[in-house]
C-alpha cells in the first residue's frame, strides 16, 4: 500500500470514527432526555423502542424504502433529461434564457405541497405523479448548474472555434458539452438528496387515495395511529435512503469525472 493510499485509508477510518462518536452522543442524550423527563412513548420513544419497531415493521419498511427509492431515481433521471435539454436551449439563446429561466426559478420557489394537489387532480393517485413531483423538485439545480457550465467556456477558446469555421452546433458538441460535464455532476449530486424529499412529500398526498406503499405513505398512516416509534424508524429509513442516493451519485461522479479527465488528456 502506497503512502497516499495509506493516508486516504486513515482519513476514512478517522471520518467513520468521528461519525460513530457523534451518533453515540446523540443516542445517549436522546436516551437521557426520555429517562429524565419520563416522556411517554407516544411523545418520544427511546432509541431501543424505535429499533424494536423497525425490526417488527422491517418488511413494510423495506418495501416502502424500495418504492420511494424507485420514485426518487425515476424522478431524478427525468429531471436530468429535461434539465439538460433546457440548459442547452438557454445556452444557445439569450432571449429564451431571459424569458424562461425565471419560470424555472418559480418551480423552485413555489412550495411543492402547493403543487402536489394540482398534480394529483391532473395525473391521479399514481406512481407517475410521485415521479413528476420528484422531477420538479430536482429540476432547478441541474438546469442552473448545466447552464452555467455550458456558458463557462473561455472566450479565447470560443474565438478559436469560430476562427476555424466551427458552427454553433459544433461548438456546442465539441466545446460546451464537454465543459459542462463537471457542472452536470455537481447538479445531480445536489438533486440526489432532494429527490428523496420530493418523493416522500408526493407520497404524503398520493398515499391517501391508493394502495401505493412508500415511506411517505407509511409516515402518514403511522402518524394517524400515533405509532411514534415506527414513525421515527421510517424517518431514519428515509435519511439512510437519502445518504445512499447521495453516496451512489458521488461515487459515480468521481468515477466518470476521472475517466473523463483521462480521456480529455489523451485526446488533447
Amino acid at each position: 500500500m502506497t503512502s497516499k493510499a495509506a493516508n486516504r485509508f486513515r482519513e476514512i477510518l478517522v471520518s467513520v470514527a468521528l461519525v460513530a462518536i457523534v451518533a453515540g452522543l446523540v443516542l445517549g442524550v436522546w436516551e437521557f432526555v426520555v429517562w429524565k423527563f419520563d416522556l411517554p412513548k407516544a411523545l418520544l420513544p427511546t432509541p431501543k423502542q424505535c429499533w424494536d419497531a423497525a425490526v417488527l415493521e422491517r418488511l413494510a419498511l423495506f418495501r416502502a424504502t424500495l418504492a420511494t427509492g424507485y420514485a426518487a431515481i425515476a424522478g431524478l433521471l427525468v429531471a436530468i433529461g429535461v434539465g439538460y435539454f433546457l440548459a442547452v436551449v438557454f445556452s444557445q439563446s439569450r432571449g429564451l434564457r431571459l424569458a424562461l429561466f425565471p419560470y424555472v426559478i418559480l418551480l423552485q420557489t413555489v412550495p411543492i405541497v402547493a403543487i402536489a394537489p394540482l398534480l394529483i387532480i391532473w395525473s391521479g393517485y399514481t406512481f407517475r405523479t410521485v415521479v413528476i413531483v420528484t422531477a420538479i423538485v430536482c429540476l432547478f439545480p441541474i438546469v442552473n448548474s448545466v447552464t452555467g457550465g455550458l456558458l463557462s467556456t473561455q472566450k479565447d477558446t470560443s474565438d478559436l472555434f469560430r476562427l476555424y469555421g466551427a458552427g454553433r452546433w459544433k461548438r456546442l458538441l465539441h466545446l460546451q458539452v464537454p465543459s459542462s460535464v463537471s457542472h452536470l455532476m455537481l447538479g445531480i449530486k445536489t438533486s440526489s438528496g432532494l429527490s428523496v424529499i420530493g418523493a416522500i412529500v408526493a407520497e404524503f398526498f398520493v398515499g391517501n387515495g391508493t394502495n401505493y406503499d412508500g415511506l411517505g405513505t407509511l409516515m402518514t398512516g403511522w402518524t394517524a395511529l400515533v405509532k411514534t416509534d415506527a414513525l421515527v424508524s421510517a424517518v431514519f429509513a428515509s435519511a439512510l435512503l437519502g445518504v445512499l442516493m447521495f453516496g451512489s451519485v458521488h461515487l459515480i461522479s468521481a468515477f466518470l469525472l476521472k475517466r473523463w479527465t483521462q480521456f480529455a488528456n489523451v485526446s488533447g
